[in-house]
């Protein structure tokens, strides 16, 4: 008797118990969802330069500059391209007025200038860069292209093949002619938009070719892929040029580096050492130097600018 009525306690005692967890549960989820609604969970507190930049971006000028942006294979936002440019000129201005000892406003112009002109290069060096990428794998877009018409595709289709299994800058180079054929453009005039795009020497002779095969006809697989093997010989030997030409590529840079550095330190150890520079004598000097300097860059880039 006793042992019944000790198990019937403990069984309404568990029941009470699961009873009051299962509330406690509930209650718990209903403040935890009331809470998250309230700090609005999953959304990131934005600063206020965030919230500019991203009104920034909205604007004509900003949508000009991403496609200069992304012309120059440059994955930067325009508020970002911006913001390191901010960032960029600061710096300069700091290391020049307390490294070097340079008066604010003799280091407020040259840090406009270096910025310029770095910014100037940048945007040269990373267009080439992205077209010599494309030129890297116009080899293997010739041997997709052949197999593909050797397989009893089209050139459309090989051309929309490309658009998949190539990588970047390429994938979406022939995604966008890919897209253009889609809409029914003619083939000549979407090949030529490619041309222009890119404007490389090789290019101009893969759209040659391209064009003159979908015109006259012929076996388009032989032609492809005797291309494909002539550009992989070529960029055998411009790598093997490049290697050879290197240490006075790096000379060139070299060059305009070491005199400014060395004023600039020279200026750090002797006060005012700077100041004969912008007389009217020192002003020439200074022009010359440049003009110098300038012509010495390009002339040794000239040199060692092998064409195969």
């Amino acid at each position: 008797m006793i042992a019944a009525t000790v198990t019937a306690i403990a069984t309404i005692l568990l029941v009470f118990g699961f009873y009051n967890l299962l509330g406690y549960r509930k209650e718990k989820r209903e403040w935890r969802k009331k809470t998250h609604q309230f700090y609005r969970e999953g959304e990131r507190r934005k600063s206020v330069l965030v919230i500019w930049g991203a009104k920034f971006d909205q604007t004509e000028t900003a949508k000009e500059m991403e496609k200069t942006l992304l012309d120059a294979n440059i994955p930067f936002t325009p508020s970002e391209f911006i913001g390191a440019l901010i960032v960029a000129y600061m710096g300069l201005l700091f290391v020049l007025y307390n490294i070097f000892n340079v008066s604010i406003v003799i280091a407020i112009v040259i840090s406009l200038l270096l910025l310029e002109g770095a910014r100037r290069m940048l945007f040269v060096m990373r267009k080439n860069k992205r077209r010599q990428i494309l030129v890297d794998q116009l080899p293997e877009i010739c041997r997709l292209l052949a197999n593909s018409t050797r397989s009893g595709m089209t050139l459309n289709q090989g051309i929309q093949l490309v658009a998949k299994e190539m990588t970047e800058p390429a994938k979406s180079e022939f995604k966008n002619l890919a897209h253009e054929l889609s809409l029914g453009i003619d083939f000549g005039n979407a090949i030529r938009a490619l041309e222009k795009r890119i404007d490389n020497k090789e290019f101009h002779l893969f759209t040659a070719t391209l064009l003159i095969q979908k015109r006259a006809g012929g076996n388009l697989y032989m032609v492809l892929d005797e291309m494909s093997n002539t550009l992989d010989e070529r960029k055998l030997l411009k790598q093997e040029i490049k290697t050879l030409t290197a240490e006075q590529r790096y000379i060139s840079y070299i060059i305009p580096v070491i005199p400014i550095f060395l004023v600039l330190m020279m200026n750090n150890v002797v006060d005012g050492f700077l100041d004969p520079l912008f007389s009217g004598i020192g002003l020439l000097l200074f022009a010359i130097f440049a003009s110098g300097t300038v012509a010495t860059f390009f002339i040794v880039r000239k040199i060692t600018n092998i064409r195969v």
